[in-house]
C-alpha cells in the first residue's frame, strides 16, 4: 500500500502535480524535494516560484498537512514507496547531439541517487519528457548500482500540462498515460499508480501501455500540436499576401471534425519549455534510427516557426521606413502565453533581439514576468534557459542597454513609434488606445502578433495596424516583408 510518495524537482511540472496529488489523496503524505533552497524557500512563501490561476489556494490548503517541500532529497527518496523524477531534460548545447539531444545527465545522476539511497522497494516514475527507452538504461544503471537486492519498477508517466490552464488539466485530464513492463511486478507497479489517480480520474481516462509507447507518446503530442500551429502560421503568410483573411480561413477549416478547431490560431510563433526542445528531441531520434526523411519532416515545423518569427521583426522594421534605429518600440506582453509567467522559447525573444540589433530602443511590459527574467532571457544563448547558471552563456551587457522594463501598458508606449503586441494577455484587449495614440510618435504603429486588438477601431483612431494573417492595408501592401 502506498503511503509515501516524493518528486524530485519542484518546478513547473513537479510542483503543481504533486500539490494537486496531496488535496486529491489526503491520506497519502507528498513531498517535493529540490536540491535548490530558493526553490523551496518560494514553495514554502507566499509569493510561489511559479504562477498557475488556482494554485496559491492547493498549496495554502495541503502543505504542511500531507504536502511538503524540502531540500533533504535523500530522507525523503528513503522514506517513499513511490518516487515521480521530475527534472530537466535539456537539449544538449556541446558534443555528440548537440542542438537536438536531450541531455539526460540529470536524470542519470538522480538514479544513482535513487539506488544508493534505497533500502526497501519504489516504483520510479519518469514524469520529465525523456527519450524513447530511456526506461531501459535507468533500469541498467538502478540495477548495477544496487548491491542490497532493493527491486526497482520503473514506470512512464508523462505530464500533458499547458502553462497557464496546468490546475485545470490536472483536475479534468483528457488522459492519464502510464507506461510499464509486461512482467507481473511491472503489472503490479502500474496497477499502484492508476490507482494513485483513480482517486479523481475516471478509469477509462487512465491509458496504461508498453513503457516505449509512453515515452514516445509525449514527443508525438507535442510534434503533433506544434505541427498544427506552424501550419497555421504558414498560412497566414499566404493570406496576407493573396488577400485573405487567416481567421475565416481557419473558421472554414475548423467546422471540419476531422480537423477541429483547437490549436488553429495564427501568431507570431509558437514557445514554451516542450514544443521545439521534444521536436529536436524526435529529430534526432529519427536520424539515429536511420529514418532522414522522417526528420525532415518535423525539422520543417521548427523552420516554419522560426521563419513566422523573423517575418513578424522584419514587417516592423520594413513598414517603419525600413529602419528602427533610435526608434522606441514598445513591447507588450513577453511570456510566450497568457496566464502565465514562464518565458522559456517565448517567441518575443527573438523579436526583441532582432529589433534590438537594428538598434531600436525597446520599452518592454509584462503584467506577470519580473524585469529580472526578462533581462536574463534577453542575454542568454540558445538553450541555455534549461541549464545550471553557472553553465549559461550571457551576451555582451552593451546589447541591453536598449531596453527598459516598465510596469505598466501606457508607460512602455509613451512617445514609442510602434507597439508590438506579443502575449494575448485579456488587458490588452480593454486599453485605452486613443490615449496611447495621443501619447505616441506619428505615424503611429501597432504591429499586432497574437490578433488581440480590434483592428477597425485602431484604424479609425488614426493608426497604421498590421495583424498577422489578416489583409493588408495599402501602408504595408506597399511595403514588402522580407524574411
Amino acid at each position: 500500500m502506498v503511503k509515501k510518495i516524493c518528486c524530485i524537482g519542484a518546478g513547473y511540472v513537479g510542483g503543481p502535480t504533486m500539490a494537486v496529488m496531496a488535496l486529491k489523496c489526503p491520506e497519502i503524505e507528498v513531498s517535493v524535494v529540490d536540491i535548490s533552497q530558493p526553490r523551496i524557500n518560494a514553495w514554502n512563501s507566499h509569493n510561489l516560484p511559479i504562477y498557475e490561476p488556482g494554485l496559491d489556494d492547493i498549496v495554502k490548503q495541503c502543505r504542511d498537512k500531507n504536502l511538503f517541500f524540502s531540500t533533504d532529497v535523500e530522507r525523503h527518496v528513503f522514506e517513499s514507496d513511490i518516487i515521480f523524477v521530475s527534472v530537466n531534460t535539456p537539449t544538449k548545447t556541446q558534443g555528440l547531439g548537440a542542438g537536438k539531444a536531450a541531455d539526460l545527465t540529470y536524470w542519470e545522476t538522480a538514479a544513482r541517487m535513487i539506488a544508493d539511497i534505497s533500502r526497501s522497494s519504489k516504483i520510479v516514475v519518469e514524469k520529465s519528457t525523456v527519450p524513447v527507452r530511456t526506461a531501459e538504461a535507468i533500469e541498467k544503471i538502478l540495477m548495477h548500482n544496487n548491491s542490497r537486492g532493493v527491486e526497482f519498477q520503473i514506470l512512464s508517466n508523462p505530464e500533458f500540462l499547458s502553462e497557464g490552464t496546468a490546475v485545470k488539466d490536472l483536475y479534468t485530464p483528457d488522459r492519464v498515460l502510464i507506461g510499464g513492463r509486461g512482467s507481473p511486478a511491472g503489472q503490479k507497479a502500474v496497477a499502484a499508480l492508476r490507482d494513485l489517480y483513480a482517486h479523481w480520474v475516471p478509469l477509462e481516462r487512465i491509458i496504461c501501455t508498453n513503457l516505449w509507447s509512453a515515452e514516445l507518446s509525449k514527443l508525438a503530442a507535442n510534434a503533433f500540436l506544434a505541427q498544427r500551429l506552424s501550419s497555421v502560421n504558414a498560412m497566414s503568410a499566404l493570406c496576407e499576401s493573396t488577400g485573405a483573411d487567416v481567421t475565416q480561413v481557419v473558421h472554414a477549416v475548423g467546422t471540419d471534425t476531422r480537423i477541429g478547431t483547437k490549436f488553429l490560431n495564427a501568431s507570431v510563433g509558437f514557445g514554451g519549455s516542450s514544443f521545439q526542445k521534444d521536436i529536436l528531441n524526435l529529430i534526432y531520434i529519427c536520424e539515429c534510427n536511420g529514418l532522414p526523411e522522417a526528420a525532415n519532416y518535423w525539422k520543417q515545423v521548427i523552420k516554419v516557426n522560426d521563419y513566422q518569427k523573423t517575418r513578424f521583426a522584419n514587417r516592423v522594421v520594413s513598414s517603419m521606413f525600413n529602419t528602427v534605429s533610435g526608434k522606441k518600440i514598445a513591447i507588450l506582453g513577453f511570456a510566450f502565453k497568457k496566464d502565465t509567467g514562464d518565458t522559456r522559447e517565448t517567441p518575443a525573444i527573438d523579436v526583441c533581439n532582432r529589433l534590438v540589433a537594428d538598434m531600436a530602443k525597446l520599452s518592454i511590459y509584462d503584467p506577470r514576468v519580473l524585469e529580472e527574467q526578462i533581462r536574463k532571457d534577453l542575454s542568454m544563448a540558445r538553450f541555455d534557459w534549461d541549464h545550471p547558471v553557472s553553465l549559461q552563456q550571457i551576451k555582451a551587457e552593451g546589447m541591453l542597454e536598449q531596453v527598459s522594463v516598465v510596469s505598466d501598458a501606457y508607460e512602455a508606449t509613451r512617445d514609442a513609434h510602434g507597439i508590438c503586441v506579443l502575449t494575448e494577455w485579456d488587458e490588452f484587449k480593454s486599453l485605452d488606445f486613443e490615449r496611447i495614440f495621443e501619447n505616441m510618435r506619428k505615424p503611429a504603429f501597432v504591429f499586432d502578433g497574437r490578433n488581440v486588438v480590434d483592428a477597425v477601431k485602431l484604424r479609425e483612431i488614426g493608426f497604421i495596424v498590421y495583424s498577422i494573417g489578416k489583409p493588408l492595408d495599402s501602408w504595408h501592401r506597399n511595403m514588402t516583408s522580407v524574411a
